[in-house]
């Protein structure tokens, strides 16, 4: 009875006291604080629409760490410290990563990593637009093991095709727009051996001769030795060849131009084919302000002009090529040069074109050994040498030495000319804009003449894609490099089937 009691009276304490105690407001919660830097992804909606139109950056070689430097580049190119800067096709929504290998290389080539991109499918290395099975160089077998870019697809559905490089456009990753061959260095009748030109079409050829629709509607790049024989200035096996010619005479209206002032000028109305070089255009730091010679950004805001006045879609392919060159180079600062150009074109397009009903899509073929190291301290300049901070945080007045005494600038490549070919001290490191950098291995090959010549390698990491657009929440995570052909052609519609 005891036990029960207390029980009672401490349940009569507990329970008693609570009629009387007011019930509390209940208070609103306090409103959600976003950080800015984490807004724009708040804002991301999914798109499904059918895509009207389909554009394909391309920079060529244009690795993380490309991108990383140019992006600090151009922010000190402003006077800013750089390291906060972002580019253009940065502040695109989705983003992931590229696996570059190609079904034989750990470390890609141009030929075979566009290949994938404009087919879906995987290849080797060196070949353009043919099946894996196919030996390099295999010209009988190439016919037979075809594989179809998207260009293809979209002129023969009736809509309008583009293709634009700073490279000559008859370049690797041009030619997978519109080629098919087993070496990616035939593109002009010159370049096949004797025994093989009567089985293999040389890839100028091929682009005066593509036959899908009414073949390529906006062609501008260099290249024009690759078209023309040497009567006229080219290199072609027959002196008086003219490529260009014909493709002018093969259809009413067609345009050829070959400056800036003509590009600027040219009629909407017919088809451009556009060589503002014997070769590769200019490096853009090489580039006068009177060039001839337009820049990346000019050629695609006039093909853009070109498309704005048709009513059909279209599919649009535009290279940044000489990224890669100067990366061969180990010319750093060039490289980023070309890559900021890069991100100016693909900023102007975003700003012309409406992403509700166009797929923007940016990344690169495969990336290079560029590194980014050392402890330089905040706003340090990306093409300098490595200055660290001291024990208590702030900049040293005087560069970090290695330990061989020397200093050593942020930029490296693992491999090129900037490395020495035999053993021997290490020499003070070049900095600025042409400077060749610094490297661990000296890479090359040597010529005709015995004469070794040095070049960096492609690197094997993987590649950034960046996409807006319908269906361009596909892009995520880490992909196979011949998704981006799938991605595309699914935002197309080209995977439904037909009623």
């Amino acid at each position: 009875m005891r036990v029960r009691a207390s029980v009672l009276a401490i349940a009569g304490v507990l329970f008693g006291g609570c009629a009387a105690t007011p019930t509390p407001a209940i208070e609103e919660p306090p409103p959600l604080i976003v950080d800015a830097s984490i807004q724009h992804r708040l804002d991301v909606q999914v798109n499904t629409k059918t895509a009207r139109n389909v554009i394909l950056f391309i920079g060529d070689g244009m690795g993380v760490a490309t991108v990383t430097a140019a992006r600090i580049y151009a922010g000190q190119e402003r006077g800013e410290s750089g390291e906060e800067n972002t580019l253009s096709f940065e502040k695109m929504p989705h983003l992931a990563l590229l696996k570059t290998y190609t079904t034989n290389s750990q470390v890609s080539d141009s030929a075979g990593t566009a290949t994938a991109m404009l087919t879906g499918i995987k290849t080797r290395s060196g070949v353009i637009n043919v099946a894996p099975n196919v030996a390099r160089g295999d010209c009988a077998n190439a016919h037979r093991n075809r594989l179809e870019s998207l260009a293809r697809q979209a002129e023969t559905r009736g809509m309008l095709t583009g293709v634009i490089s700073t490279a000559r456009i008859t370049h690797a990753t041009p030619a997978a727009v519109y080629a098919v061959s087993p070496e990616r260095n035939y593109e002009s009748d010159r370049d096949i051996p004797i025994s093989a030109r009567n089985e293999c079409a040389d890839i100028a050829r091929q682009l005066i001769g593509f036959n899908a629709g009414d073949g390529l509607d906006v062609v501008l790049g260099g290249g024009y030795s690759e078209f023309v024989g040497t009567a006229l200035g080219g290199d072609r096996v027959r002196e008086d060849d003219n490529l260009v010619a014909k493709w002018l005479a093969a259809a009413r209206g067609r345009q050829f131009l070959s400056t800036r002032e003509e590009l600027a000028a040219a009629s909407t109305r017919g088809q451009w084919f556009g060589l503002f070089s014997r070769s590769h255009l200019s490096f853009e730091v090489q580039r006068a302000a009177d060039s001839a010679q337009p820049s990346l950004t000019d050629m695609t805001m006039r093909a853009l002009d070109w498309f704005a006045d048709k009513e059909d879609g279209y599919f649009l392919v535009v290279e940044a090529g000489r990224i890669d060159h100067a990366h061969h180079a180990a010319r750093a600062g060039v490289a980023l040069a070309e890559t900021v150009e890069f991100a100016r074109a693909i900023d102007q397009t975003l700003a012309r074109v409406d992403t509700a009903d166009t797929l923007v899509l940016v990344t690169a073929d495969h990336s290079h050994t560029l590194n980014i190291g050392g402890y330089p301290t905040r706003g340090n300049p990306i093409l300098g040498l490595v200055t660290t901070n001291d024990a208590r945080g702030e900049p040293k007045e005087q560069p970090e030495l290695a330990a061989d005494g020397q200093p050593y600038t942020t930029l490296t490549y693992a491999n090129g000319p900037g490395a020495p070919a035999a053993p021997r001290a290490r020499p003070r490191p070049e900095t600025g804009l042409a400077a060749v950098q610094q490297a661990a291995i000296p890479t090359g090959s040597r010529g005709l003449d015995g004469r070794f010549r040095g070049s960096e390698t492609h690197g094997g990491v993987d590649v950034a894609l960046y996409a807006v657009g319908p269906w361009s929440h596909l892009v995520g995570g880490v992909l196979e490099q011949n998704a981006v052909y799938h991605i595309m052609r699914h935002a197309l519609g080209f995977d439904r089937p037909t009623e």
